[in-house]
């Protein structure tokens, strides 16, 4: 939204814009429980946890938290994983490029060496294991997370070298089940599930949303209660409907969003179009 709208209804930015300030989400306690966890013993234990949930349930908005709460904690490196869908030979430059190492790709060994060279010099000087974040995990080829397995662990699987979260939706799950990957699920160390939302959570942020950004009464209650009866449990739906209203709210520059607009929108009927009578 342009400075324009935004000061029509006093908002510091567009409460259900994807590109919300990560200090501006929402962390509901299974998030926060999943944070402290990873803060606390995963990066000095290392190995895998991961985030799993359907589409809009909330994984990519919890890795932002996370990475966040990570950045804050001194010496600790956190590198997140662009390109998922890479064959291992893009993997390892991309990890290359994350850690500072100076690979070649066509020397795999080589490679392979280096990072754990890296990663044994940061554990030795942090006591911290740096800490890789997956977003769209189900995207990585079985290949690629079998090399993450053997990069990320040494002296015969005793010792963790690296701290690794994968998010995904319910194909990384069945990803996992794969014969050829089920060492990689049995290291598994904490697992956060994100499923639908309840009615009250989706009251909950939207009301956490509005305030944020600088405006609580932006919806009315009897409108904010008709988009989370009609999101299917779903953050992304709600804040797809609610972005919607506001941008025909902004255009007819109405101050409040109400449910009369929320039916207007959403609800519009149209006469039913009669059949054309033919002419002799």
């Amino acid at each position: 939204m342009n400075k324009k709208l935004l000061a029509l209804y006093g908002l510091k930015y567009n409460p259900f814009s994807p590109e919300l300030p990560t200090e501006a989400l929402l962390t509901i306690p299974a998030v926060e429980d999943f944070a402290w966890r990873i803060e606390n013993a995963h990066v000095r234990e290392g190995g895998f946890a991961l985030i799993t949930g359907e589409s809009g349930t909330g994984k990519s908005v919890a890795l932002r938290l996370l990475a966040l709460r990570l950045d804050q904690l001194s010496d600790l490196t956190v590198a997140p994983l662009a390109h998922p869908s890479a064959n291992p030979a893009d993997f390892y430059r991309e990890l290359g490029d994350l850690f500072c190492v100076d690979l070649r790709p066509h020397n795999r060994w080589m490679g392979f060496k280096a990072l754990r060279a890296r990663w044994i010099a940061h554990l030795d000087a942090t006591r911290l294991r740096p800490i890789l974040l997956i977003d769209e995990a189900q995207e990585l080829a079985p290949a690629v997370l079998n090399e993450l397995r053997l990069l990320a662990s040494s002296n015969f699987d005793a010792q963790s070298l690296l701290s690794v979260i994968l998010s995904g939706d319910q194909r990384l799950q069945n990803l996992l089940r794969r014969d050829d990957l089920l060492p990689l699920g049995s290291r598994i160390r904490v697992r956060l599930v994100l499923e639908h939302a309840s009615r009250d959570d989706l009251l909950a942020l939207l009301n956490h949303l509005t305030r944020a950004a600088g405006n609580p009464s932006l919806l009315t209650d009897q409108l904010a209660a008709a988009l989370a009866d009609h999101a299917m449990g779903n953050y992304r739906v709600l804040t797809n409907l609610a972005s919607e209203l506001l941008a025909h709210a902004a255009k007819r520059e109405l101050t409040q969003l109400d449910e009369t607009l929320f039916f207007d929108v959403f609800h519009r009927e149209r006469a039913p179009q009669g059949k054309r009578l033919r002419t002799a």
